[in-house]
Parts: structure tokens; sequence; C-alpha cells
């Protein structure tokens, strides 16, 4: 069970939003890559990063953070926002990000992601933000007539690495993950699923480690860090310890 810190960018610096929404943006810090460099100190081992304006544009607009941090941590990136074509997906891959997540094209170009999955095994991702049930797209701007379950089970044999589920109406509100439309999403299909949207406290650790939710591969966890809700040594020691015990 992997625990990937998030950062989230927003003209260059690292912001937390509420449920997706550009105009309830925090700021925590002005330097992704001095954020970075803790999140490694802390002992995290894998960084989930999004480009929000990206996800809204279209199309990268944060490299210069990006690569500010590829270049300040050696633990692996996987990155989303604004990944729309395959030659976006290998001009990350080649500059170093370990995994790219493919969120708005996977809803309206399904075979993108076949493509760069193909090509790319294992390092591919996809990215499913739930607002209702149904996908939401562009930056969560807009809501699709899809469920997470019909565009995940697109990609069952594409050689996709995760599917990492949000649920945009708990995002950066502390309100705990929803394990159970997640879990419900993970028992559907055979790729991993990472849970993600509302990461609250120690509390969330416990209940990723139940046996409910063996099926998920992680968590990303964003706001409840940047607010000193989480300790990340508790919460990684707890984890470490659940892997020995098993």
């Amino acid at each position: 069970m992997i625990l990937f810190p998030a950062i989230d960018l927003k003209n260059g610096q690292c912001v937390r939003l509420e449920q997706g929404d550009m105009a309830r943006a925090t700021v925590f810090n002005l330097d992704p890559a001095a954020q970075a460099r803790a999140f490694a100190a802390q002992g995290f081992e894998y960084l989930h990063v999004v480009d929000l304006d990206g996800a809204f544009a279209g199309k990268p607009m944060n490299a210069q953070a990006v690569e500010a941090m590829l270049k300040a941590v050696t633990m692996p990136v996987q990155l989303g926002g604004g990944i729309r074509d395959l030659r976006t997906v290998e001009a990350w891959l080649d500059k170093g990000v370990a995994r790219v997540i493919i969120g708005t094209a996977a809803v309206r170009d399904p075979e993108l992601v076949k493509g760069a999955a193909k090509k790319y095994p294992g390092r591919v991702a996809v990215g499913l933000d739930a607002r209702d049930g149904k996908v939401a797209v562009q930056g969560w701007a807009e809501t699709s007539e899809v469920t997470a379950l019909e565009i995940a089970q697109r990609f069952e044999d594409a050689g996709v690495a995760a599917i990492i589920f949000t649920d945009i109406a708990r995002d950066g509100l502390l309100k705990g993950l929803n394990l159970e439309a997640t879990i419900a999403l993970a028992d559907r299909i055979s790729i991993p699923v990472i849970a993600s949207g509302g990461f609250a406290s120690i509390d969330d650790v416990k209940a990723l480690l139940e046996p409910r939710a063996k099926k998920l591969a992680g968590a990303i966890v964003g706001r409840a860090l940047y607010d000193g809700r989480l300790d990340p040594a508790a919460a990684l020691q707890l984890i470490r310890s659940a892997g020995a015990a098993a």
C-alpha cells in the first residue's frame, strides 16, 4: 500500500483546492521543489503531482516546476494534468516522470490511453474523477455522462498501470476517503486502484489496511499533510508494520 503525497501546481506554486475549484485555492508552498524534498525527507517513496493549470488548458502549463521537482528528488513521480496526446506522454517520460496520468483524454480518446500503455507498459495511469458517480473532465469543469466503472472497464486489457479514483465531492475537504465507492470499483476490475479525495487522518490509513481494502494499491494524501493533521512518520510506520505482519 503506497501513500502518495500530493503536490498540485497552480501558477508555479504548490496549492490545494477544495472540490477542484480553482477559486478556492490555498497556497502552501511557493517552491514545489522544496516541498518535494520535504516529502522525500519524511520517508515517502512515490510523489503524486498534478498540473492544475494544464488540466484546464489541455497542455502542460507548469513544466518548469515539474522539471525542478524531478531534479530535486530521486523518488518516482507520477504526473497528471494536460496530458492529452502521445507527444506529451513521451516528452514527460523522457524527462524522467515515472508514470503519466491521463484523465480527460481517457474519456474522450481511449485509443490514446491504449496506444500509450502498449508503448510504455506500466508507465501510464488513468485518472477518473467522479462527481455523483459520473466522470468529470477538463480539470473537473465539465461532467460527462459515463461512470468511472464504464471508463475503467475500457482499459481492462490495455496494460494500464493504475486507476486513480477521486471523489470530487470530498477532495480537499478532509472528510475521509470514499472507500466504499473506491473498493466497489476495485472489486469490478483487475487494474490496481488508488484512492484519492478527502484523506483526513491516521484513521484513513487504518481503513486502507483493513482486509476489505486489500485490492487497493494505495492512496493520495494532500491537505491532511499540509495542515499537519497526518503525521507522516506515524502513517508510514503503520503501513510498514502491516506489511511486515503480512
